[in-house]
């Protein structure tokens, strides 16, 4: 199977794809144009770059990534070693920080536990956690922060806010999760209405979107043999959607109907799904 990872920079995705006869991550050199904004026509600029380095097209290589049209094509990418000589040859002040930004790759705990929500998949654990429940929902958020948050897996004892919205007090938190628990799971909008009870909930102190996302996708594989492709899903639209969904939650029903996928067992739009998951978590 073909790792693949995707990254934002300036809400540009790009994507890496693993290669295991060099044992290294190979970056997309278009996306790279493209996240610096040096074009409107990224892929052109870079083919003219090439035409005018030969060195460029020396320390490129294809391989296949999936491009925005679904299908897999051969890419041109780059390691390391290339990045650097590419940025060397790129005019724009934006490269200092796209250096730093690759650098710090797997450094801060958001990094870290997208780390192990892939390895939620690539081990198997994921088929072994209860579907639906609030321990099920626990067994995700410990394993994806546990070693990084002293609170991995514990439901909050402390009252929390974000943006002015309170999320649900502590004096009825046991009994508000007790109550979601026990929603129905028949069809797609009783499942997104759990999904949208939860997160007003907010059972953690950290972590409760990248958690409660794929415990959404476990409810769904379980009940309806479907999962989300979130990279259908648009940043903005999903989170003023869920700001919407506390009094009116059919906009993000319509975003999750619209994004379902019947390919629940592949690798690629679980992995996708972390990508993007982690995404609607960065600050613009």
């Amino acid at each position: 199977m073909i790792k693949t990872s995707i990254r934002f920079f300036n809400n540009v995705p790009v994507r890496s794809v693993w290669d295991e006869e060099t044992s290294r991550w190979w970056l997309c050199a278009v996306d790279i144009i493209e996240s610096l904004s040096l074009s409107s026509a990224p892929r052109k600029y870079w083919n003219t770059l090439k035409s005018r380095n030969d060195q460029l097209s020396s320390i490129c290589r294809q391989l296949k990534l999936t491009a925005k049209d679904g299908k897999k094509y051969l890419t041109d990418v780059i390691n390391d070693d290339g990045l650097n000589f590419l940025i060397a040859v790129l005019p724009n002040k934006k490269t200092d920080a796209f250096i730093k930004w690759i650098k710090a790759k797997g450094t801060s705990i958001d990094e870290q536990s997208k780390t192990n929500a892939y390895e939620l998949f690539e081990s198997g654990i994921i088929k072994d956690f209860e579907v639906g429940t609030i321990n099920g929902l626990r067994q995700i958020h410990a394993y994806l922060f546990g070693g990084l948050y002293d609170f991995a897996g514990q439901i909050r004892k402390l009252n929390i806010a974000k943006g002015g919205f309170a999320f649900a007090s502590v004096g009825f938190l046991d009994e508000t999760l007790s109550s979601i628990e026990k929603m129905p799971e028949d069809t797609v909008e009783q499942i997104v209405k759990k999904y949208v009870e939860m997160n007003v909930a907010h059972p953690f102190m950290e972590g409760n979107g990248r958690t409660t996302r794929i415990w959404l996708d476990l409810i769904l594989k379980k009940n309806l043999s479907k999962c989300v492709d979130w990279s259908k899903i648009d940043k903005t639209e999903y989170l003023n959607a869920m700001k919407l969904s506390v009094v009116d939650y059919s906009d993000i029903l319509a975003l999750i109907t619209n994004a379902l996928t019947d390919e629940i067992d592949d690798r690629e739009i679980f992995m996708k799904g972390i990508d993007y998951s982690y995404y609607y978590e960065e600050e613009n």
